[in-house]
């Protein structure tokens, strides 16, 4: 079976390329065109059989990815399916299962058939998981085959895309070492990996064997996401060379990708002052030819553990208006523990606040209209109106609703009562002459 970049180098527009350019509001030709040039990609895997396509890319709305799962300290399947149900309830495009903790295999399961928006992972940690539960060994016990069976597990399960940190390379932790860093390697798989090859005394399986990653990966045609393992954890780590060099051998992997019709994306930083934010994209972006782009953020400043969902849609208005494609929520439990589903929701919300205020900047059809909809039933003090193109109806409409008796009785809100602006100039109009 050929995959979707295949086909679409070919000129055909598939059924799935049809289903998910009505979900992203674009024509098929365009998106096909994308497809065919890497700018853009549909998140599926074919084993997925309740799972939507997904499209990502250039010319469609900025997309919103929830970490959820288990650890060691709380591995209740109940508190990720809840976790998920708000998170796909706010209005997440995909899921990621960071699980390490319990019966993983049955967390990914659950999850997958809980929803049917596009679900990620991250493999490696299966391996470790199975390595060290499974077997009693240390995770750097972990063979080759082990870590491309992670994979297998999760292809067949129906993942539409993994992350794999096939850039952490023993050159890349040298250029980390030689340069210094206050926080290391601050990305668990790529901690994994770089522990491993220190321990072995080789190289990443997953760069060494990655045409192997390849062959595994092209019959389920879901896409890699090739991890950032050396992205900064604090902004004084930010665009060193440790980045920048994994970034370089992302974009040759790319490439090799796209030569064998697997799509592609890659993950990015991270923890990164504003005046850099740009910067960073756009040399993702010229690095990895055009490549849709996944960042995690990026956080702006470090002092905020509890606020860090505002910290972290900060910066990803800033990186989505210079053209990242995905943006991965940061809940205000980073840093301090597990997510709460409260938190998991508040975490979807910043950052599709994020996402639209870019796609405002993008000129995505659709973005700019709702702000001019609800503007205008602001002025009209058409509260239903405004609940319902609302970013959060429910909380906007609790919100006033507290106060609605008393603000009732004028039609306003009470900020302003009597005094409120749209009617004063209401009345201006109405008692003018011509």
């Amino acid at each position: 079976m050929k995959t979707q970049m295949e086909y679409a180098r070919e000129g055909k527009i598939t059924e799935t390329m049809q289903e998910a350019a009505r979900e992203a509001a674009i024509a098929p030709e365009t998106l096909r065109d994308n497809i065919a040039r890497g700018t853009a990609i549909i998140c599926h895997n074919n084993v997925h059989l309740n799972g939507k396509p997904l499209a990502v890319g250039a010319g469609i709305r900025t997309r919103v990815n929830a970490n959820i799962g288990t650890s060691k300290d709380d591995t209740s399947i109940d508190n990720e399916l809840e976790k998920a149900r708000v998170a796909v309830s706010a209005g997440a495009d995909a899921l990621m299962d960071l699980s390490t903790g319990g019966p993983i295999d049955e967390i990914r399961a659950a999850i997958i058939a809980e929803t049917d928006i596009c679900i990620g992972s991250v493999p490696l940690y299966q391996a470790a998981c199975d390595t060290v539960m499974k077997k009693g060994k240390a995770i750097v016990d972990m063979t080759v085959d082990d870590i491309f069976a992670g994979i297998k597990k999760h292809l067949d399960d129906g993942v539409d895309f993994i992350t794999v940190h096939c850039g952490v390379t023993r050159r890349t932790l040298e250029f980390m070492d030689r340069e210094g860093r206050l926080l290391d390697v601050v990305s668990r798989g790529g901690s994994f990996t770089c522990a491993w090859m220190a321990h072995n005394g080789a190289e990443n399986p997953l760069y060494e064997y990655y045409d192997r990653l390849l062959e595994l990966v092209k019959p389920y045609d879901a896409t890699l996401s090739l991890g950032d393992g050396f992205r900064p954890g604090c902004i004084a780590d930010a665009t060193d060379r440790a980045q920048i060099h994994e970034l370089l051998l992302l974009g040759e992997l790319t490439q090799r990708a796209w030569d064998q019709g697997i799509q592609v994306m890659i993950e990015g930083p991270g923890h990164v002052p504003l005046n850099q934010i740009e910067a960073n994209i756009k040399l993702q972006k010229r690095i990895c030819h055009g490549a849709p782009f996944y960042v995690l953020g990026p956080l702006v400043t470090d002092i905020a553990p509890g606020y860090d969902h505002i910290t972290s849609a900060i910066g990803g208005a800033v990186a989505a208006s210079a053209g990242a494609d995905f943006l991965c929520y940061v809940t205000p439990s980073e840093h301090l523990c597990l997510p709460t589903s409260q938190d998991v929701h508040d975490g979807v919300m910043a950052t599709r606040l994020a996402g639209h205020a870019a796609d405002i900047v993008k000129g995505i059809p659709g973005a700019i209209e709702r702000d001019i909809a609800i503007s205008k039933a602001r002025q009209a003090l058409d509260w239903e109106k405004q609940y319902a193109l609302a970013l959060d109806p429910p909380l906007a409409r609790a919100r006033r609703g507290a106060t609605a008796e008393v603000a009732d009785t004028h039609g306003a809100c009470t900020m302003c009562g009597e005094f409120c602006a749209y009617k004063i100039m209401d009345g201006r109009k109405k008692t003018s002459t011509p």
